[in-house]
């Protein structure tokens, strides 16, 4: 089946032109395309949170769509551009490990390119603007049919993030912040099965919690620590944002004793 659709991930914001000169890129070479902007508010160069945005959100789509992200500090150096097929879809974007949580969640790498053939580029490449020049054309190819194999050279050995923190030990947990969403919600690099079923009561950075199913479980204000909707552990605010309330910024490990 011909991808239909690209989703569109990066840190370029919407202050300037960028977002709309890759939309423009690709409307040229495949206007049948649909796009799906997922975020362009990844501050910039965060590599992992658009690891885990664009992996969180990739499955929503339909398959086989074509999943473009371009976060990319390392952009003009000699990190290569890469494009991946998975069982459900591809994606294209710079090898620093962006693109490899979501190929995972999208049932995992079937095929590895680094990009090369500088005939599915833009005619004139800016060493600082490849998401243009480079990932937007190869990501439009690929939704109009054309082949993988013809956008470069196979390679085995993609970039990998290494993976977050996570501790378990008795009666404790620690986990890194992986995400903080628009609301001060704190996604934590950690599932429910880590922590014992009838761990109800306990503190989160040495504040009391309770253990909820959603928001509204617990009264305004309050600390909860559920489980969000990609599967992880969160901590939340009913009302509020917990991010503040902590002090919290992705990265930083959590507490959790129980």
């Amino acid at each position: 089946m011909t991808p239909s659709t690209i989703s569109f991930t990066t840190d370029y914001g919407l202050s300037d032109g960028f977002v709309a000169a890759c939309h423009g890129t690709i409307a040229r070479l495949a206007p049948q395309a649909r796009i799906i902007d997922v975020t362009h508010l990844i501050p910039p160069g965060d590599i992992r949170r658009a690891a885990a945005v664009l992996a969180q959100t990739a499955p929503s789509l339909p398959p086989p769509s074509v999943h473009l992200a371009v976060v990319d500090p390392g952009v003009g150096t000699e990190r290569r551009p890469i494009a991946l097929a998975t069982h459900n879809g591809f994606l294209v974007g710079p090898d620093n490990g962006l693109l490899i949580p979501a190929a995972e969640s999208l049932g995992g790498i079937t095929t590895a390119v680094h990009l090369t053939n500088e005939e599915w580029f833009a005619p004139t490449v800016s060493a600082t603007f490849h998401g243009r020049d480079i990932f937007a054309p190869v990501a439009a190819r690929l939704a109009t049919g054309a082949s993988l194999l013809a956008a470069g050279d196979p390679i085995d050995d993609v970039v990998r993030l290494p993976p977050p923190y996570v501790e378990q030990t008795p009666g404790r947990l620690i986990a890194e912040v992986l995400t903080i969403d628009h609301f001060g919600n704190v996604q934590l690099a950690a599932t429910p099965d880590l922590l014992p079923p009838d761990a109800l009561a306990l503190t989160v950075e040495s504040v009391a919690a309770a253990r909820t199913t959603t928001f509204g479980d617990a009264p305004p204000g309050a600390l909860v620590l559920l489980t969000d909707s990609a599967g992880y552990l969160a901590i939340a605010v009913n009302g509020g944002s917990a991010a503040a309330l902590l002090s919290l910024t992705p990265g930083d490990r959590v507490t959790i004793t129980y």
